[in-house]
């Protein structure tokens, strides 16, 4: 029974892998292209968000991370201080495999 399982896996496994290699992208990231890539980059992105969801802060949870080109990584939305910000920065600085970051922060007003 289980060796018939395994053949059925690998049956479907080897009919369906070429479909997969000949899938085309249709993303506009040009750094999307290459699966490795894609799967490192959003490793960075995880590792990021985790980091900062640590940090027990609420606008800190709530920063969009984007990691591009290999590392190169994007910071956006709002929070509520400089030093939130500049926390936020240097999170992902000390990130295993981030070679950029950029910083769309803005800060929050208080109403």
């Amino acid at each position: 029974m289980e060796f018939k399982l395994a053949t059925f896996c690998l049956v479907i496994v080897a009919v369906f892998s070429p479909l997969a290699v000949q899938a085309q992208d249709t993303s506009t990231d040009g750094d999307r292209t290459h699966p490795v890539t894609f799967v490192k980059d959003s490793v960075i992105t995880t590792k990021i968000k985790a980091k900062l969801a640590d940090e027990k802060m609420s606008s800190l949870a709530h920063i969009k991370v984007d990691t591009h080109r290999k590392g190169a990584v994007v910071l956006s939305g709002k929070v509520r201080t400089q030093e939130e910000a500049d926390q936020a920065v240097s999170i992902a600085r000390e990130t295993e495999g981030v070679t950029s970051v950029k910083s769309k922060l803005h800060i929050k007003k208080e109403d």
